[in-house]
């Protein structure tokens, strides 16, 4: 068997899938496309993580839709960051084009135009579903890692989260939080220090500069009400196709805090929601996280192991997360390690750098007889990749350079318009879009403070009418005191004084 023969062997054996699948594309040996060759990839494991790496404009975006395309024809929920803003045309089928005809004709699949069903989300004010969540659902763990506190800031924001419970007092949004910080070292010191201890006001002023930090990234228009429930992104439609929701994050670029903060709550709330999936052959939600260095680079030590802990954990929950991104080392090694699939574009030597970065990439891929996996990476086209995934028992399939197909979906985004149509017709707008401020914790301290206020006013009223009646009494007193005996007064009226000078003048004489 010569080695082309025994290439499609092993692709083909290596590729074998007994239960439902994704075709990535055909493989490709040599510079040269081996049609219906398919990379395939099995559908049970997709929960197992994944990576899309390449350099700018090699295909990322576009391996990322066409996944995202075949597993909401699978009836896989999909939940996307769409931070360059080009990924809506999901929603609209691709106009063809003769490029998209010959690379199909290559792989050997038909090509197959049409839309997907789409639900568009929004962090900030752009238009979408509004996404929130509760500072009371974060919690005090998740909200100090977020805020990258100190153990004895940690403290006493349990503290802050305690006396709310205790106080039933609702902490909805990041007034809320603030307003408890000021009263727990101002108005309610005493009732804080009786009961929970001492609170300094140096780490109340410390954690009140970093909640405006997190207020100045936009998270005020995060933090809030209506909640966002996690079982709204398992919707699926009539045709038992999955919901693909597309959060719009372009204008989040140049706030990570705001981004990391989004995906952390995203993540632990899916995590303590969703049901232990077991072996069941199909994930329940598989989330791909665009422009992933975002979250990385920005990260504190803390945040990242909370995020290389729900990566190794939110498996078991049927939920599959997937980085994208420029190089393989701009994820953690910790999280690399538990990527399953992975997608790698091409990628360009430049530098001497750039050159030491491409022998590290090749040494995260299975090894091969039939690729220098170096000088692939570097020779790859556009529309082209490295794909190396596990098949059903778990075990890295053959590495192959795979002629990706072409997205099914349009690979442009939506006009106002049609965006606008489609906001019209969503059902999470209508129930997540009307912003609700009910009464919480800023509310009801402000209330408590009145009152306390109005108390110690009336106390001090009635003190001061107190001491004026004292005032009053003791003035009525000293009148009283000065006052002439009834008999000495008439004793010393004019008529007894002259009477009495009139006896003594007769008895001189």
């Amino acid at each position: 068997m010569n080695r082309r023969d025994q290439f499609i062997k092993d692709i083909a054996d290596g590729n074998v899938c007994k239960g439902e699948f994704l075709t990535l594309g055909s493989a490709m040996l040599d510079g040269e496309t081996i049609t219906n060759s398919y990379v395939n990839v099995p559908l049970k494991t997709m929960n197992r993580h994944g990576l899309i790496a390449g350099a700018t404009g090699t295909g990322k975006t576009k391996t990322l839709q066409v996944l995202a395309e075949n597993l909401s024809d699978k009836g896989v929920p999909v939940l996307l960051m769409d931070i360059k803003g080009d990924l809506s045309g999901l929603a609209q089928p691709s106009p063809g084009h003769p490029k998209i005809d010959e690379r199909h004709e290559k792989i050997g699949l038909p090509f197959d135009a049409k839309s997907f069903p789409v639900e568009v989300l929004t962090l900030s004010e752009q238009d979408g579903v509004r996404l929130r969540a509760t500072v009371s659902e974060f919690g005090p763990v998740l909200l100090s890692r977020i805020l990258d506190l100190t153990e004895t800031q940690s403290g006493v924001v349990a503290v802050i989260f305690k006396y709310c419970d205790d106080n039933k007092l609702p902490l909805l949004d990041l007034k809320d939080f603030k307003k408890i910080l000021q009263y727990a070292t101002q108005e309610g010191k005493a009732e804080f220090t009786e009961a929970y201890g001492r609170i300094s006001t140096a780490s109340t002023g410390a954690i009140l500069r970093k909640v405006i930090e997190l207020e100045q990234q936009g998270a005020d228009l995060f933090f809030g009400e209506t909640s966002f429930e996690v079982d709204d992104l398992l919707r699926i439609n009539d045709e038992g196709r999955g919901y693909i929701n597309i959060i719009r994050l372009t204008d989040i670029q140049d706030r990570p805090k705001l981004f990391s903060t989004f995906m952390l709550s995203l993540l632990a709330e899916i995590y303590s929601t969703f049901p232990e999936q077991g072996d069941s052959g199909r994930p329940e939600l598989i989330m791909f996280i665009d422009e992933a260095h975002l979250i990385f680079n920005e990260a504190s030590k803390a945040l990242l192991n909370q995020i290389e802990s729900i990566v190794k954990l939110i498996r078991s929950k049927g939920v599959g997360l997937y980085f994208v991104t420029q190089n393989p080392t701009d994820v953690p090694e910790a999280v690399l390690g538990q990527l399953g699939l992975k997608v790698q574009h091409a990628l360009r030597a430049f530098t001497a750098k750039d050159r030491k970065a491409i022998k590290l990439t090749a040494q995260n891929y299975p090894d091969t007889a039939y690729y220098d996996t170096a000088d692939v990476l570097t020779s790859l086209g556009i529309g082209e990749a490295l794909v190396s995934a596990l098949n059903e028992k778990g075990k890295p399939t053959p590495l192959a350079a795979t002629m990706m197909r072409a997205p099914m979906s349009r690979m442009d985004v939506l006009t106002e318009r049609e965006l606008g149509t489609l906001l019209g017709k969503s059902k999470l707008a209508k129930k997540y879009n009307d912003e609700v401020d009910r009464e919480s914790a800023y509310e009801m301290l402000n209330k408590k403070i009145e009152i306390a206020e109005a108390e110690e006013a009336k106390e001090k009223a009635r003190k001061e009418q107190e001491a004026i009646k004292k005032a009053e009494t003791k003035r009525k007193t000293r009148r009283t005191s000065t006052r002439q005996n009834p008999i000495i007064k008439v004793l010393s009226s004019p008529t007894v004084i002259r009477s009495v000078l009139g006896i003594l003048t007769k008895m001189m004489k």
